[in-house]
């Protein structure tokens, strides 16, 4: 029994870094990815790739609406998963799981 108390306590200690770490490092990693898929070189690179896959659409043989309507939904692509990872980064998750680490001390 006072074997099974130690082991729980060393896991609530575990959890307690672990929420920790998590807490301080993934809004960082998170504002590090924003950074990186909203520089200018991403911009560049975002532009290259949906002319590089309207031509591809245009070259096999697609009429221009559907070239441009399937160009437009690869791109919305990319802005959605802009826009998730900015409300990842805006929301007060981080401080629910530090509030969570200190609630099991």
């Amino acid at each position: 029994m006072a074997n099974e108390t130690k082991n729980n306590e060393m896991d609530a200690k575990n959890i307690k870094e672990i929420l920790s770490v998590v807490s301080t490092e993934i809004p960082g990693l998170i504002k590090s990815i924003l950074s990186s898929v909203f520089s200018e070189e991403a911009g560049r690179n975002m532009g290259k790739a949906a002319a590089a896959y309207y031509k591809e659409l245009k070259t096999g043989g697609l009429p221009e609406t559907v070239a441009v309507q399937l160009t437009q939904e690869y791109m919305r692509t990319f802005t959605s998963i802009g826009d998730m990872l900015k409300n990842a980064g805006k929301g007060d998750w981080a401080k629910k799981m530090k509030a969570m680490a200190e609630e099991e001390e």
